[in-house]
């Protein structure tokens, strides 16, 4: 089974895909791609991670290489990703770093691989992203970029995905 959750920053999405997961009778592994870039930033970290604890919960940070975690990890584990959008930001960062630029028509290969692994892993995994889309148009071309990036994963993952929900004000509703 795989669950995809949306919806706007601080909306309750992560702790409603935690909730979801721990349901399931299972080893957990929750795949964080939060980098570590400042001292508020690691504050968040820690609170997630506080939220986890003695829940069971393993912890790997993988800022790019979701699909190689997924291959790694046994079968029966319940996986939460968290989340699509931060690794959008981090390939883009990585292609910056080289001088280049992600395309639409890549980000769509890299969600698509990303959704086979999904597919192909033993064991539930809920995914977890920003709707980035509902506001104004952004008035530059690198958070245009971004914003069709996380969009055009979004419309992949989901449409792998067996349900979705969309997360505002702390309520989930299946969309899915």
């Amino acid at each position: 089974m795989i669950t995809l959750i949306t919806g706007g920053s601080r909306s309750g999405k992560s702790a409603f895909a935690q909730q979801e997961a721990e349901k399931i009778n299972a080893p957990r592994l929750f795949i964080a791609t939060c980098p570590r870039i400042d001292p508020e930033m690691d504050g968040r970290i820690l609170r997630h991670q506080q939220d986890r604890e003695g829940l069971g919960w393993q912890t790997a940070e993988v800022p790019v290489r979701l699909t190689e975690e997924l291959d790694r990890t046994p079968a029966g584990t319940t996986v939460l990703i968290d989340c699509l959008t931060l690794w959008i930001n981090n390939l883009m960062y990585q292609a910056e770093q080289k001088e280049k630029e992600i395309s639409e028509d890549q980000i769509t290969a890299l969600a698509e691989e990303l959704a086979r692994a999904v597919r192909q892993h033993q064991g539930q995994v809920f995914l977890v992203t920003n709707e980035v889309g509902l506001g104004i148009v952004p008035d530059n071309p690198l958070v245009r970029r971004y914003r069709d990036l996380v969009g055009r994963c979004n419309q992949v993952i989901a449409a792998f995905a067996d349900q979705v929900f969309l997360v505002s004000c702390g309520i989930p509703m299946r969309i899915k």
